[in-house]
């Protein structure tokens, strides 16, 4: 036996709020999405530290969320993009060990090395 709930002023609120209000609030209480600045690489040396502080990056990420694809194929395409295509598919290979079922994982995988011609 439940108690249905009563309603016990059924006049209509003074101030009537739309959902386009809702939503216009609640996308100003949202953070503002920064944009990395652009970082201006005069030589080599500063070339390998940047180099290696996004990997820094990307492993932390992947070490945090490991089950999540989209880390391994942007961490992939980021060493794709450095033409280094030896540890972009060692990435994909470590991914693959984690979840080898992935489809959009083969799928990206396949694709790397098609658009770089490692095809047989």
């Amino acid at each position: 036996m439940s108690r249905q709930g009563q309603v016990k002023n059924r006049a209509p609120a003074p101030i009537q709020i739309s959902a386009e209000q809702i939503l216009r609030e609640a996308a100003e209480r949202q953070e503002q999405h920064r944009a990395e600045p652009i970082t201006k690489i005069h030589d080599a040396e500063e070339y390998q530290s940047f180099l290696r502080d996004r990997r820094k990056r990307f492993e932390d990420n992947i070490r945090y969320r490991r089950e999540h694809m989209g880390n391994w194929v942007k961490y992939a395409r980021f060493e794709e993009d450095n033409k280094e295509y030896e540890r972009a598919r060692s990435v994909f290979e470590r991914a693959l060990e984690v979840d080898h079922r992935s489809s959009e994982l083969w799928l990206r995988y396949a694709e790397f090395e098609m658009r770089n011609e490692f095809v047989n």
